[in-house]
């Protein structure tokens, strides 16, 4: 293909928001069901007790989603589309809708409340959790060399200090370890997106 023009509907400009539309219905679903969830502990403060490493993770999720939503502005810079890439892309998406239902299942009949299911549960949500973070790095690679470079080292070193204390929460089960990874992570997130976006600035 090297030398050879891109076929037309490769590069087509609607095929960005194609792709954002359905991004967008996917992660809608996904913040549906951390909304319909949190609510519940509204509605039934006796029946369903807070656990907070859930509770974290939530959270966590949550500010993950819209963050996500956000970044995926950066896929403008994709200038040509394939099936594989829009596949990767919808899969990506879909991983976000797992882990919201994982964190809220249809019903927790077979466990005594949160903090039971959540860590019966622990290998499965931390093993999406780093998934996501690998992802993540495959996501970003795919807007290009020279923006991935942007966000300079601390980016790889990141994901990949995420990943190693995902793989790490996979396999002990201590939950004061897990109660440190949610904080840490979630004050780490949220401090990597204002830096991002200079929003103190």
């Amino acid at each position: 293909m090297q030398g050879q023009a891109m076929p037309p509907e490769l590069i087509h400009p609607e095929h960005f928001v194609h792709v954002r539309i359905i991004i967008g219905m996917v992660l809608g679903i996904s913040i549906s069901r951390l909304i319909v969830g949190v609510s519940e502990f509204i509605q039934h403060p006796k029946a369903k007790r807070i656990y907070p490493i859930h509770m974290g993770w939530v959270l966590y999720l949550f500010l993950t989603i819209i963050h996500f939503w956000w970044y995926e502005f950066s896929l403008v810079k994709v200038q040509v589309w394939s099936f594989p890439l829009y596949f990767f892309l919808i899969l990506y998406t879909c991983v976000f809708a797992i882990m919201a239902s994982l964190l809220f299942p249809s019903s927790l009949q077979e466990y005594r409340g949160f903090e039971d299911y959540f860590q019966t549960r622990r290998r499965s949500f931390y093993g999406i959790f780093v998934l996501i973070q690998i992802m993540d790095l495959i996501d970003t690679a795919i807007k290009g060399e020279a923006y991935f470079l942007s966000l300079g080292l601390e980016y790889p070193l990141q994901q990949t200090v995420f990943i190693v204390m995902g793989l790490i929460a996979m396999v002990v089960p201590s939950q004061r370890y897990q109660a440190a990874l949610v904080v840490w992570t979630l004050l780490y997130k949220g401090l990597w997106i204002f830096r991002l976006y200079d929003i103190l600035n």
